[in-house]
């Protein structure tokens, strides 16, 4: 059994002048991931494996959640391969897991996750939002051959109001 947790990154700013990739996360933002986090924390099982895309927003937002899991930031990988919005990707990041983890969290980007969560999930999530989790599970012992999965979780910030 591999369980996925995918997280789109929380609400960045436009207030700066910055190339895409640099954008920070506004204050809504920095607020949305630390409630997301406290509220996973009792809900998942910590992920073996953290991988989230290198863009100063998903990154962020890794963090503020790794904080409230109580997890240690150093156990937070980088890939630039997930500063991706169409979710191929994505797809090569999540298949090519190392199978000893079943475990596996990722922060990432729209449309990607959106795309992804629709092509593997079982439930039908128009859009994913921002500092939302979903977390997938899939039948398989191979990241390789996972397919059709169950979507046992989606969250997003405005349902915790």
């Amino acid at each position: 059994m591999k369980t996925l947790y995918l997280v789109r990154h929380a609400k960045s700013s436009w207030e700066f002048n910055l190339e895409d990739h640099l954008r920070p996360l506004n204050q809504r933002g920095i607020e949305d991931a630390t409630k997301m986090g406290v509220f996973i924390r009792e809900k998942i099982s910590i992920p073996q494996r953290i991988v989230s895309s290198d863009a100063v927003r998903a990154k962020s937002t890794a963090i503020l959640y790794l904080k409230e899991l109580g997890i240690p930031e150093e156990r937070l990988e980088l890939d630039a391969r997930l500063y991706d919005f169409t979710g191929n990707k994505l797809d090569t990041v999540i298949k090519s897991c190392d199978n000893r983890i079943d475990r596996l969290m990722i922060f990432g980007h729209n449309n990607a996750l959106t795309f992804w969560v629709n092509q593997y999930g079982s439930k039908s999530i128009d859009n994913v939002s921002t500092a939302a989790f979903t977390a997938i599970t899939f039948d398989v012992n191979d990241w390789s051959a996972i397919n059709k999965g169950e979507t046992i979780l989606y969250v997003k910030p405005k349902q915790l109001n």
